[in-house]
């Protein structure tokens, strides 16, 4: 006589759930795949949802850019830069105001859009939460490579100041994960932080005795220095299109890739990555951003910071929902910034940068606070 040695789970309804026997434990076919129905719909409900938060963020940005051509000195109705944009009459001050605006809000769209997206990606790749382009020295290199450009090249235009903004962020990245690299561990999150804020000091320090002994220079660089969109026209702008397009694509299209390297480089090699090749073309797209967007506007700190924190709130950790929803807030931020910088202290005005991180703590230290953005 052959006993059964099979035992059954049972649901409520009187399903089968598992059956375990000598082969093993068996699912039950049909609930497996009313599992995985379900996780399928909470998928899709999920994937509605943030969906639907970045359509929000995207009329958010096209409400504040509009105000950004209203708003300034000399208050423009938003009528009338309707009226602007679509039947422009050069006779009409206000027109002028509001074309005059136009380049500044552009500036405003690509550098924040840039940094968000490089701050981002940096602390997806370095799976470190404090990474930005500030902390880990992509802004001291292009900023000590600007200077030298100015004092040594003569360089005077915002055009001349790409080549060496690129050419600072790409050398300071070399050198920050080659100092980070060295000893045991290889690049770990708090050693590229440690050689970041290293790098930067030493970076600076040069660039402060350069400023010292040279007025000129200094005259040049300060107006640089504080960050701002303001003072740029379409000269200045288009050259740097196909850095920061290049740039964009190469870091959008790597969401998978950083949500691999954010859990380990055991577990991203254990899923078929790269981690080497990974890291070298995230970071071609970093320096291509950073790089643009500082040569622009100059070093804008706490877009790079503070916008993934806060979009995590929406996205979770899930980098293919981080970056795009960044790249549509850090804008948001930045021009609002610029707006208040405009009429704060009229006639004059605040540059962005200071507006910016005068923002940005507050807020940064409140998600610290809070302790809910991911990795805090």
């Amino acid at each position: 006589m052959k006993l059964s040695t099979t035992t059954t789970l049972r649901g409520r309804g009187g399903g089968t759930l598992v059956s375990a026997g000598p082969g093993g434990i068996t699912p039950d076919p049909a609930e497996t795949g009313r599992g995985a129905g379900a996780r399928g719909t909470a998928d899709k409900r999920t994937a509605l949802t943030r969906t639907a938060w970045l359509l929000v963020a995207v009329v958010v940005l096209a409400a504040v850019s509009a105000a950004s051509l209203a708003i300034g000195a000399r208050g423009v109705p938003l009528s009338t830069v309707w009226e602007a944009l679509t039947n422009f009459n050069a006779a009409d001050g206000n027109h002028a105001v509001v074309i005059a605006r136009i380049p500044r809000t552009v500036l405003g769209l690509l550098a924040g859009a840039a940094l968000g997206l490089a701050g981002a990606a940096m602390q997806g790749v370095a799976r470190n939460p404090l990474a930005d382009p500030g902390i880990l020295g992509l802004n001291a290199g292009a900023a000590l490579a600007v200077v030298i450009g100015i004092y040594v090249f003569g360089v005077g235009s915002l055009t001349g100041y790409i080549w060496f903004a690129f050419i600072g962020a790409a050398v300071a990245a070399v050198v920050v994960y080659a100092i980070a690299s060295r000893g045991r561990d290889g690049a770990t999150p708090v050693k590229l932080a440690l050689a970041g804020a290293a790098l930067s000091a030493g970076l600076f320090s040069l660039l402060n005795v350069i400023l010292v002994s040279s007025q000129d220079t200094f005259d040049r660089f300060r107006f640089w220095q504080v960050g701002s969109i303001g003072g740029r026209d379409w000269s200045v702008l288009l050259p740097a299109l196909p850095f920061l397009a290049t740039g964009a694509v190469i870091i959008l299209a790597g969401g998978r890739v950083l949500n691999s390297l954010a859990l380990g480089d055991d577990i991203a090699r254990g899923l078929g990555q790269n981690v080497g090749l990974s890291r070298g073309i995230t970071g071609l797209g970093i320096v291509l951003l950073c790089g643009s967007a500082t040569a622009l506007a100059g070093p804008i700190g706490f877009l790079g910071l503070v916008i993934p924190h806060a979009v995590r709130f929406l996205t979770g950790p899930d980098y293919r929902w981080i970056l795009p929803f960044s790249m549509v807030s850090a804008p948001i931020l930045l021009i609002s910034a610029d707006i208040i910088g405009r009429v704060i202290l009229l006639p004059g005005e605040v540059p962005a940068g200071i507006m910016t991180a005068l923002v940005g703590a507050p807020v940064f230290i409140w998600l610290i606070r809070r302790g809910k953005g991911a990795g805090l």
